[in-house]
Parts: C-alpha cells; sequence; structure tokens
C-alpha cells in the first residue's frame, strides 16, 4: 500500500472507466467500482480490471439476510477483488467472513456513510452522536472478524485506536485543501487522513474530472510525500 490514492470510478460505463484507467497508468494501482459502474458492467468489468493487474476495491456495502451476503460475497471473491464493503451489522459481517473464506478477499465495515451528520441521525432516530456510533460498530465489526473499515477521515484517528494496528482503514470523503467537497460533509485532506491512520485515501471527483487526471494524481501523491 505504499500508493494510498484509490480512484473512484463513479461513472456509467466501462468505456468510460477504462478511459480513466488508461490515462491514469502507472500513477495508480487501486480503484474503487461502486454500485452505479457494476450496476452498468457487472462482475465481468471487476474480473477485467483484476486480470490487468489493478487492485479493486468493490464498494457494494452488502445489507441483507445472511444466506444471501455469504453467497454473494463468495461470488465476489471468485472475481479477483482485492476488497468488499458490508454494513457493519453483526449477522451481515459474519455471513460476509463465512463467504470469504478460502480467499485473499478482505472485508470493510462501514459505519456510518460520510454524506451524514449529526442532524441526519437524529432524522434517522439515533441518539448517538456519530463518534460513538462509528465507535460501537467499529468494535463489533473487529470482532466479527472484518479486516478493516471504511470512515471519515475526521474519525479516522478514533477508528485506528479501536481497530488495532493492522487493521485496513479506507477513508473517502479525502479532497486536497481548496478541492470542491461535493455531497460529503465530514472531509479532510490527503495528508491529514494519512497522519490519522488512514490506510488507503478514495478520491474521485479531484482526479477524475481533472483536466489531467494523470498529473492530478501525482500532484496528490507529491502532497501526501
Amino acid at each position: 500500500m505504499n500508493n494510498p490514492i484509490v480512484v473512484a470510478l463513479d461513472v456509467p460505463s466501462a468505456a468510460e472507466a477504462l478511459r480513466l484507467v488508461r490515462q491514469l497508468g502507472d500513477a495508480v494501482q487501486w480503484y474503487k467500482v461502486g454500485m452505479e459502474l457494476f450496476a452498468a458492467e457487472g462482475p465481468a468489468f471487476v474480473r477485467q480490471l483484476a486480470a490487468a493487474g489493478h487492485f479493486v476495491f468493490l464498494d457494494m456495502k452488502y445489507y441483507d439476510i445472511p444466506e444471501t451476503v455469504k453467497r454473494a460475497t463468495a461470488v465476489v471473491a471468485s472475481l479477483g477483488a482485492k476488497l468488499l464493503t458490508v454494513h457493519a451489522v453483526d449477522q451481515v459481517m459474519r455471513a460476509a467472513v463465512d463467504g470469504r473464506q478460502g480467499s485473499d478477499l478482505k472485508l470493510l465495515g462501514v459505519t456510518v456513510l460520510t454524506s451524514f451528520d449529526e442532524s441526519d441521525l437524529r432524522m434517522e432516530g439515533y441518539s448517538a452522536t456519530v463518534a460513538e456510533l462509528v465507535a460501537a460498530r467499529v468494535a463489533r465489526a473487529r470482532a466479527a472478524g472484518v479486516d478493516g473499515i471504511v470512515c471519515s477521515p475526521v474519525e479516522v484517528a478514533r477508528v485506528r485506536e479501536i481497530a488495532g494496528p493492522d487493521a485496513i482503514l479506507v477513508t473517502p470523503g479525502v479532497r486536497s485543501a481548496g478541492a470542491d467537497k461535493g455531497d460529503q460533509k465530514r472531509v479532510a485532506t490527503p495528508r491529514q487522513a494519512l497522519a490519522s491512520g488512514a490506510s488507503l485515501l478514495v478520491i474521485g471527483r479531484q482526479i477524475t474530472r481533472a483536466a489531467d487526471p494523470r498529473a492530478e494524481a501525482l500532484r496528490i501523491r507529491a502532497e501526501i510525500e
């Protein structure tokens, strides 16, 4: 994980995604495939990326009955993806752990989406703060055998304390100073996120919508270093 940048391929087609991958070249090794691209192109695209030597973070945020999660996770494990997200709910996480048995697939628990803040939790009926809810879900994720956590860079230092030094901590909501925050509410710069304990940084529009995506990725790497 010497290069911690994960480029979010939040585009609707394989053609657009592969164009970005070609533009980025060796500036990036990790790519996130989310719901939109997976819905458009399916497992074949994940296999294609993995076969080309790229590391695939499949961000599906599974949340279903245990048997469904277990079977779906087993399928993902066969595609060559390196990381898969599931919601940090006990029975969901334990089912995913069962489903990935015998593979190298690593599982990430999703605690609280980075588009949520305190007011959103109140609307959903939670009395806990974002930090309290994240902490509780991190502890349960590690107890369930999940390898890491997806969390906001604002919470990553505390998550690292709870999850331990070997946990894979992936932070969306990462932007260089002055970059557009989009729909993220809990953000930090790449340097701040890594200094706080992040393992991998998910960066989307700042790179993918840049005039020169490769140059922007290299600029962020220099900023980190």
